[in-house]
């Protein structure tokens, strides 16, 4: 069987490698001519880790990054409002590994490269057209860079991982439009630092309006007693304003938000002198979709965000993808026909991420900063009069069985 994946970003590779070990040999075509490190951290949350264990990456992902032991939420005024243990201190199988974008993805492109060949990956093939009539679709992928013919080909199966701007959603949604925008700006960036809280922390402080994102994602860094930090800081603006780009090669400035963090001195971290110590900031508008009826048609269907692109708002973007990775797999497996497996798969991912989608626009879990601000924005001295500890812990977890990850549930489903 030819299967063409679209797209070498993380997801696009895990397919890869969890086709490949169901006995495939799927060819991935990236438009990108050359796969650098880029981006800044990222966070798999367990049940996306229990993918890449079965993958046989744990271990490289544990020493390549962070298994993080805890996640605090903060007042504007840095103080507690909720904190919960992750990954194996919480109890899970798998741990929560924070790591360096750039990182977990050379790793990625280095496995499929070694397991599947050199081939496997072919860069600069960017697609621009898609036929699906006849049995078998056809592609026809050019340069970017010079526009000419780079490669044609037809495929049994197709698989549309090519992010939020995907060719090949666009094929079958064409009067889509660009990416929803809701008003916030994220900058992000990464430097060394002191380690903070356990070395091993996560933390969010803030509220819906103005948040501040920290953790760390280097083991290297970690086991030398520093830390390599991962930080994002938000505002909210006028969604009616203009911002056209959502990728990372847009330079940024951090006069035009630092001030607004200026007195976010906190015992445990000193914010704004952790954003100056950074040399390279990158800003992009949060965006996303809005969910699609359909992702399967016949044998081309949608992956990862160009499947649900959501707001990066629970650790959940990339732990999606990879989880659509191991669905779709697993059905191929257990169907002969090529349309019946893109149906399974679509059935059973389709609307669990459409429902996290949603659920994202409305904060998340991270909705209980903004509790917290309406009800005591100048601080408090009892946090119970503000928030109950049950009111947390609900919210907590109705999140992780939205999304997929509560503890007994992903415990269970593994023993099973």
């Amino acid at each position: 069987m030819e299967i063409v994946i679209v797209g070498a970003g993380i997801g696009g590779l895990v397919t890869a490698l969890a086709l490949h070990k169901a006995g495939h040999s799927p060819v991935i075509h990236e438009s990108v001519t050359q796969l650098r490190e880029l981006g800044v951290g990222i966070n798999l949350l367990p049940h996306a880790v229990r993918v890449l264990s079965d993958l046989g990456l744990q271990e490289r992902l544990l020493e390549a990054g962070i298994a993080t032991s805890e996640l605090l939420y903060f007042n504007k005024h840095g103080q507690k409002i909720w904190r919960e243990p992750r990954g194996f201190e919480a109890g899970y199988d798998w741990p929560q590994i924070s790591i360096h974008r750039g990182r977990l993805h050379a790793i990625l492109l280095e496995e499929v490269r070694n397991r599947l060949g050199l081939d496997a990956v072919q860069t600069g093939h960017h697609l621009r057209s898609l036929d699906i009539e006849g049995t078998r679709p056809g592609l026809e992928f050019v340069s970017r860079e010079n526009s000419g013919l780079k490669h044609t080909c037809k495929a049994d199966l197709v698989i549309g991982a090519d992010g939020i701007h995907s060719a090949v959603r666009a094929h079958f949604y064409p009067d889509e439009g660009p990416p929803m925008w809701n008003g916030a700006i994220l900058w992000r960036g990464m430097c060394e630092s002191d380690c903070f809280l356990t070395g091993r922390s996560m933390f969010m402080a803030g509220h819906a309006n103005q948040k501040f994102v920290c953790y760390p994602v280097s083991g290297d860094h970690f086991r030398s007693g520093h830390s390599l930090t991962n930080w994002v800081a938000e505002l909210r603006f006028d969604p009616q304003q203009a911002f056209q780009r959502e990728d990372w090669n847009r330079r940024a400035d951090p006069s035009t938000f630092l001030p607004e963090f200026g007195n976010w001195a906190f015992d445990w971290l000193d914010i704004p002198a952790l954003v100056q110590a950074t040399t390279d900031i990158w800003e992009y508008p949060m965006v996303d979709r809005d969910p699609v009826p359909q992702w399967s048609f016949g044998p081309v269907t949608l992956l990862g965000d160009a499947a649900h692109p959501m707001y990066p708002i629970g650790s959940n973007g990339a732990s999606q993808a990879i989880l659509d990775a191991q669905s779709l797999t697993l059905a191929m497996e257990t169907h002969s026909r090529v349309d019946d497996a893109l149906l399974a798969y679509e059935t059973e991912r389709l609307e669990p991420t459409a429902a996290i989608v949603r659920a994202n626009r409305g904060q998340g879990p991270e909705q209980v900063m903004q509790i917290v601000e309406e009800r005591a924005p100048d601080g408090f001295d009892d946090l119970d009069q503000i928030i109950s500890n049950n009111e947390l812990q609900d919210i907590a977890m109705r999140y992780k069985r939205l999304a997929g990850f509560d503890r007994e549930s992903l415990n269970r489903k593994a023993q099973a």
